[in-house]
């Protein structure tokens, strides 16, 4: 379990558990789900001390669902916002409490793609945060806070190498929240590179695609992207609104702060739609891909019965002039001459070539172009 007290006087780590809330600043508690279960006891001891209130029983076992959707919830004493995050496992494995992941088909990137619940706490002071076994996101905050502090000044506008220290634990959440959506952001390029693939494929009329079960995959993970992030935006919605209905700042230095909310929490929900918005177009282009290749296919069908039909409405006068001397009577013309034949023959070379001439100026034989 990693806590910190952040302060005016700089991060440091709390060492057996914080004691007390730094004056000026706040606290920050960072567990694994299986530490939060195994230590329950203590996290609630410990938020009753800092923070004067215990979690709620239904929140606990929120924060212990591992298949728990993106959502926020408050509380007269704290605000709970959960937001599930990408965890890009490698095929076959699978989360302590969660069900295995079915093994996808398609590109390496959609085989990987999975995502866990990162539960947040949060107090006016105390900032508890619940994370995957394997969400590198706590040990990441951790060593970014204390490597902010290692380069900070004094006061309460110090700078570090890696960014400003977060001024409240709704600043620190929101900066974690930041670093759960740009997860997604980044996927969107080796998904639009995985996908460009398989849509070129697909638009080239002589390749015979078979990889439908593999598409299929890939449409269903899209959709499952796009219902992961719209739960990460009505999340983020509702706690904005949540924010809204806070008291009324005072000092200048108390609305700077609440504007930085705001604002943080705005860029998180435009890092939010953005890739709502990516994802939907990739589906959408997907499926146009699909579309255009059955079209395709139909118009090169179409091309084929047409030469078809072609060729068969040439012979068919050839048909009918060779049954019609093969008829069994006695009299017939051309039947005993010696050039009959010939005759026949020739007139039957005659009709086929201008009925082939025919159907070429009317473009029933022209090849089509690509």
């Amino acid at each position: 379990m990693q806590a910190l007290a952040i302060g005016p006087d700089g991060v440091s780590p709390a060492e057996g558990g914080p004691v007390a809330v730094p004056a000026g600043g706040f606290v920050w508690i960072g567990c694994t789900r299986e530490e939060f279960r195994d230590r329950l006891p203590e996290v609630q001891a410990t938020l009753r001390r800092l923070a004067g209130s215990p979690l709620l029983d239904l929140h606990v076992s929120d924060l212990l669902n591992a298949q728990l959707p993106s959502h926020h919830d408050e509380t007269t004493r704290y605000d709970l916002l959960v937001l599930r995050r990408l965890m890009n496992r490698a095929p076959g494995d699978s989360a302590a409490g969660s069900a295995p992941a079915r093994r996808r088909a398609g590109p390496p990137v959609l085989q990987r793609i999975d995502t866990g619940p990162v539960g947040f706490a949060l107090f006016d002071r105390v900032l508890l945060s619940v994370h995957p076994a394997e969400c590198p996101l706590r040990e990441a905050m951790a060593t970014r806070l204390l490597a902010s502090h290692s380069g900070s000044g004094d006061g309460p506008e110090r700078e570090g190498r890696h960014g400003r220290v977060p001024a409240s634990a709704a600043d620190l959440m929101l900066r974690s929240a930041s670093q759960i959506v740009d997860g997604f952001l980044d996927l969107r390029r080796e998904l639009t590179r995985q996908l460009d693939h398989w849509q070129d494929e697909l638009l080239q009329p002589r390749t015979r695609f078979t990889n439908w079960g593999a598409l299929l995959d890939a449409r269903m993970t899209l959709h499952q992207l796009d219902e992961v992030c719209e739960d990460q935006r009505l999340a983020l919605l509702d706690w904005i609104e949540s924010l809204k209905t806070w008291p009324a700042a005072t000092g200048a230095e108390g609305t700077g702060e609440r504007e930085l909310l705001m604002v943080r929490s705005r860029d998180v929900l435009e890092h939010i739609d953005r890739v709502v918005h990516h994802v939907r177009r990739l589906e959408h282009g997907v499926e146009t891909a699909v579309q255009l290749h059955f079209s395709a296919q139909g118009k090169r069908t179409n091309d084929i019965m047409r030469t078809l039909t072609a060729l068969t409405a040439i012979f068919l006068p050839l048909n009918l002039i060779a049954a019609i001397f093969g008829m069994n009577f006695e009299f017939l013309p051309l039947i005993h001459q010696q050039s009959g034949f010939w005759w026949a023959l020739g007139g039957m070379a005659a009709i086929a070539v201008g009925m082939g001439l025919v159907f070429w100026r009317k473009r029933y034989l022209a090849r089509s172009g690509r």
